[in-house]
């Protein structure tokens, strides 16, 4: 498996495109940071984002995994270039001829994504508590370390959207076409969920019961936005009338509707490879 990893990490760090954008992922990670100078002077409104509680513990957690689930495209561009250049360079057929089977290979890929998820994981837990311990009006640890659900939630979101893109680097062998499809699918669901909530099941929760099993849709329930969970947006909400109930939490059978959607897009991507001719 260590084998099987290191041949993946030395494709991605000698093609320079792939080594660009995965460098620059975590770099504009850390321009979360930023976000703690920006203020706002809207006339006798003053705002400064770091005062508004975005970086007090646990609410960082939330707020900072859904900011950089964000920037999840410049990875799934890596993971989808990844796989177009095995046949662009013919690597994948060489890997083949020198003994590597179509199984080591998809698992291969899978371990590479799994490992890039982890890092980013990793990279927004030892940013968010440096964040937090310096912004943080609550710094008790039983306080600091709840939550955590978020950062669970957003490992498997990456592992599931990297193995569509995966998939999707198979399927259609060409990385802009992918990345194409991927944007297609996108609309498709959002067109699909649209007419699900606003015209086949507008009133109750059954377009909702749905939509939830879609693969794109399922990972963005993952983590919901965590703005309206401000006290000033919910002050706002409070001063015309809205009252917010949505939940926020991270849930098992989320994860698990993900899970199986990444064992799906996994196997899908065995049989395609095992079927084609190389």
């Amino acid at each position: 498996m260590k084998r099987l990893l290191l041949i993946e990490l030395q494709k991605i760090w000698k093609n320079k495109a792939s080594r660009v954008l995965t460098l620059s992922y975590f770099i504009l990670l850390t321009f979360i940071a930023l976000i703690a100078s920006v203020k706002f002077n809207l006339g006798a409104f003053k705002i400064h984002l770091a005062e508004m509680g975005i970086f007090n513990f646990p609410f960082i957690w939330h707020f900072n995994t859904y900011i950089a689930s964000l920037l999840k495209f410049f990875l799934a561009i890596v993971i989808v270039s990844m796989m177009g250049n095995e046949y662009t360079y013919g690597t994948l057929k060489q890997n083949l001829i020198d003994g590597m089977s179509k199984k080591e290979f998809i698992l291969s890929k899978f371990i590479t994504v799994v490992l890039l998820a982890a890092a980013s994981a990793v990279f927004v837990f030892v940013m968010s508590l440096i964040l937090g311990y310096s912004f943080s009006s609550y710094t008790e640890w039983t306080i600091v370390f709840s939550d955590l659900q978020y950062l669970l939630g957003y490992f498997v979101k990456l592992v599931g959207f990297f193995s569509f893109c995966l998939f999707l680097g198979i399927l259609v062998k060409r990385s802009a076409f992918a990345i194409g499809f991927l944007l297609v699918w996108a609309i498709v669901e959002g067109i699909a969920k649209g007419m699900l909530n606003f015209r086949i099941f507008p009133d109750g929760k059954t377009a909702e019961n749905i939509t939830q099993f879609f693969p794109l849709e399922s990972m963005s329930n993952l983590i919901k936005e965590p703005f309206s969970r401000l006290s000033v947006i919910k002050n706002i909400g409070n001063q015309i009338g809205v009252n917010n109930i949505k939940d926020y939490n991270v849930h098992w059978y989320s994860i698990v509707i993900v899970l199986a959607w990444t064992v799906i897009f996994m196997l899908m991507s065995y049989k395609l490879l095992r079927k084609r001719d190389l």
